[in-house]
């Protein structure tokens, strides 16, 4: 696998491991609860982050790619294990496309969701940004969710 590549790899998993340690033991409330109206619950930030990631890496390895984003903000989870579910299928996407993205395909220019095309390897740092980002928003909104009164 290109060095570059394991790396965002690597850190999309760990980010993946942190996104389980924050939703188990949450209930159906907790997962769901926006701490405002235009905010997004846990669920959203969840299923959002990973439909972003699988869109990259798709994008990246230049595997077709569909994604309906507006429908990752409408999600739901009744339990964590929904979105551990998600999560274990993320890794074994990352595990397949992964070794599949090649020298070539980073220095690439690709576009996706009618966005101008950009360099593949900025597309796959700064969506590992955009991961670490969420997973901040995700650790926050935990945080309200307990602070509640």
């Amino acid at each position: 696998m290109e060095p570059i590549v394991a790396t965002v790899v690597q850190g999309y998993k760990e980010v993946h491991a942190k996104l389980r340690e924050a939703v188990r033991g949450l209930d159906a409330g907790a997962l769901n609860w926006k701490p405002a109206p235009e905010a997004n619950s846990v669920a959203v930030l969840v299923v959002h982050t990973l439909g972003s990631e699988a869109e990259i890496l798709r994008v990246s390895s230049n595997t077709p790619s569909e994604r309906d984003r507006d429908a990752e903000f409408v999600s739901e989870a009744a339990t964590p294990g929904e979105l551990v579910h998600r999560l274990d299928a993320a890794d074994e996407l990352l595990d397949e496309l992964g070794p599949q993205i090649t020298a070539e395909d980073l220095e690439a220019e690709r576009s996706r969701g009618g966005r101008e095309p950009q360099q593949v390897r900025w597309m796959l740092v700064s969506n590992y940004g955009h991961a670490r980002e969420h997973l901040a928003h995700i650790e926050l909104t935990q945080q309200l969710y307990g602070a509640r009164g």
